[in-house]
């Protein structure tokens, strides 16, 4: 699919829906038989891994000259959308893959970007994103991680904290202080760390309570050797590309909250049709209609948001930064409320592990958490309207 930027704001294309179809079918197909013994196992999901490549959904947003389908914002979050709508820890592979090598098509050299970019595209590898720290998470700035330049490269050292997919993905962009004594925010650099680099090794599996099919490790540079050409742009500037990355990915994050909340809805009302007590199905009880009506208002104002957050995503625009915190944070807040609600729908049946819905609410809560809290998302939302 061609980059877009022209799209409207509110109706989708047909090409776009015509996408929807076919990550939809893929899903259902492919991905969704998977999906409870991948939670079960805490296994990763190598059937939907092995379905995006072939299908080419693995890394949608890569551009076509560095072999990639070049699918717009948009596009790249109906992919996630559609994929967690059956399972949320497989949504993670193409949004995981967007947030790792999104630095490199943002600031990149064309040398660093041709290395890189081609084997995430063909589905030859998984892209990590190293940024946060045991102590150094939604402050950022206070990372202790280090790479100091020993000739013409780098030699790093540190550890990073919840990274998706490490193990799995043979390329890292990791953030690191390169300046000790320079300005606070200034002072940090992005590098690509490959999985084979000596001294590069990984922590244990965290034991959590969703997405338990993406595992989440810790990152461990034992004086990890870096070549100067795998800078990714310029030295001093890595925060600055951190938060930009950031601005562009927190709208997949929504799209990933859509999916799981519209999971959630499909499975509740197929559910309160079948069911019935007092002699009549209860989706005919009023009070039954109202909360599916206010999960399915809330879920679709989610969609909307995320959807603009997307077209500003694809223009660049200014006010991107408002735009990508509030869909991140409106449509995870929604995610978590229609899945407790669904569950509360299913009555005893939703808590357990016959149906999905248990799992699509412990899957939902993360969703408030990674790429900001919605905490902090609030704050990034406030600092902008304060600029005005």
């Amino acid at each position: 699919m061609s980059t877009n930027a022209d799209f409207d704001l509110f109706r989708t294309s047909e090409d776009h829906e015509a996408l929807r179809e076919a990550i939809r079918a893929i899903a259902e197909d492919k991905i969704a038989p998977y999906a409870a013994a991948v939670d079960e196992e805490a296994r990763y999901p190598q059937e939907a891994h092995d379905a995006l490549v072939a299908s080419d959904f693995f890394a949608p947003h890569v551009p076509e000259e560095y072999d990639g389908m070049g699918a717009d914002a948009l596009a790249t979050c109906i992919v996630i959308e559609e994929v967690a709508r059956v399972d949320a820890s497989a949504s993670l592979i193409p949004a995981v893959n967007k947030l790792g090598s999104l630095p490199l098509i943002l600031d990149g050299s064309d040398d660093v970007k041709q290395r890189y970019l081609p084997p995430l595209a063909q589905g030859r590898t998984t892209f990590s994103y190293g940024l946060s720290e045991r102590e150094a998470g939604s402050d950022t700035a206070s990372m202790k991680c280090r790479a100091r330049q020993d000739g013409d490269g780098w030699v790093l050292s540190g550890q990073k904290s919840w990274i998706t997919n490490a193990g799995v993905s043979e390329y890292y962009t990791v953030l690191a202080v390169t300046d000790p004594d320079g300005p606070r925010g200034g002072n940090v650099t992005a590098f690509v760390v490959e999985k084979s680099d000596e001294g590069f090794t990984f922590g244990e599996k965290e034991r959590k309570l969703g997405i338990k099919g993406s595992p989440t490790r810790e990152l461990h540079f034992d004086n990890v050797r870096i070549p100067g050409d795998r800078v990714v742009g310029q030295v001093g500037d890595g925060l600055k590309i951190a938060l930009r990355t950031l601005d562009h990915t927190r709208v997949t994050i929504g799209a990933q909250a859509v999916g799981i909340a519209q999971g959630a809805l499909d499975q509740a009302l197929a559910y309160v049709k079948e069911r019935k007590q007092f002699g009549k199905h209860i989706a005919d009880f009023q009070g039954i209609q109202f909360m599916l009506a206010d999960m399915a208002m809330e879920l679709e104002a989610a969609r909307q948001m995320v959807y603009v957050a997307a077209a500003k995503s694809e223009r660049g625009d200014k006010d991107l930064s408002f735009f990508g915190a509030a869909a991140k944070c409106y449509a995870s807040d929604v995610a978590m409320k229609v899945t407790t609600d669904a569950v509360q729908l299913l009555g005893g049946a939703g808590y357990t592990r016959d149906f999905p819905l248990e799992r699509m609410m412990r899957d939902a809560k993360i969703t408030q958490i990674y790429e900001g809290t919605n905490q902090v998302q609030r704050i990034v939302m406030a600092r902008q309207l304060l600029k005005g």
